[in-house]
């Protein structure tokens, strides 16, 4: 089976730092990979590096697109990569306020990245709009106001809907319930999980809550200092670490 999305050898340096090094691995459809690591373990660099925010040093990554295969993505040219970033990819920012217009009317913020992609017909984006707001539990009536009026876990889950709404294939998260109650978080944390199964999506979260990963991702790599110490199944890197940082943090001596 051909994965939908590869990662081979990524490095950044910043200077003579390294952000992240050596960092490889493959994602299929439907499936969840989770990274963790403290603060300062290249996490998000990797993350943003994969996703097209940052250029890397060295390495390569392909993807399986819909009209020619398997595919580098680094032959693509500028207008293909913003193309792919508005359909088959999507990128959940921790803070939502990062990810949204906050002047713009939830329903825009939605249908917005409809008309991205060439949709012109504003009953059909205020349909789909409408929809995507009910299935990420916000009341379709709120479809006019703005999300500067929604509460944390609200701009979150219209975030998502934004996101969602051009069926990607691959979703990036950064520390998706990050800054968010508890209560708030289960919830969010929930509705993930439920639209991941439905829709088949494959998604690559960095988080360093570990019960993030326990309850969303098939698969987990550990990072410390821009480097990958261990990965596997996330159940069993998390009831049997083998790394000594891996250890720490399931034990959690170590703060994250």
């Amino acid at each position: 089976m051909t994965p939908l999305f590869s990662v081979n050898n990524i490095t950044k340096y910043y200077g003579s730092q390294i952000g992240c090094a050596g960092a490889s691995f493959d994602i299929y459809p439907g499936e969840v990979l989770g990274i963790v690591g403290e603060s300062g373990s290249g996490k998000s660099t990797l993350l943003n590096c994969i996703s097209d925010q940052l250029s890397f040093d060295e390495g390569h990554i392909f993807f399986d697109m819909q009209d020619r295969g398997f595919c580098n993505l680094a032959t693509l040219t500028e207008p293909e990569r913003r193309m792919l970033s508005r359909t088959d990819m999507a990128f959940v920012h921790q803070n939502p306020r990062d990810g949204l217009r906050m002047t713009v009317s939830a329903g825009g913020n939605i249908g917005e990245r409809l008309m991205n992609t060439g949709a012109r017909h504003y009953g059909n984006i205020r349909t789909a709009a409408a929809e995507w707001m009910e299935r990420v539990e916000l009341a379709a009536g709120r479809i006019d106001d703005r999300p500067s009026t929604f509460s944390g876990g609200m701009q979150q889950r219209l975030q998502i809907a934004r996101n969602l709404v051009t069926a990607p294939r691959l979703i990036f998260m950064d520390e998706p319930t990050g800054g968010l109650d508890v209560s708030v978080q289960a919830k969010l944390l929930d509705l993930l999980r439920g639209l991941v199964q439905q829709l088949g999506l494959a998604v690559v979260v960095v988080t360093h809550d570990l019960a993030v990963v326990r309850m969303l991702a098939d698969r987990m790599m550990v990072m410390q200092k821009g480097h990958v110490v261990e990965t596997g199944l996330a159940d069993q890197v998390l009831d049997d670490p083998q790394h000594p940082y891996t250890q720490l943090l399931v034990s959690s001596v170590l703060q994250v």
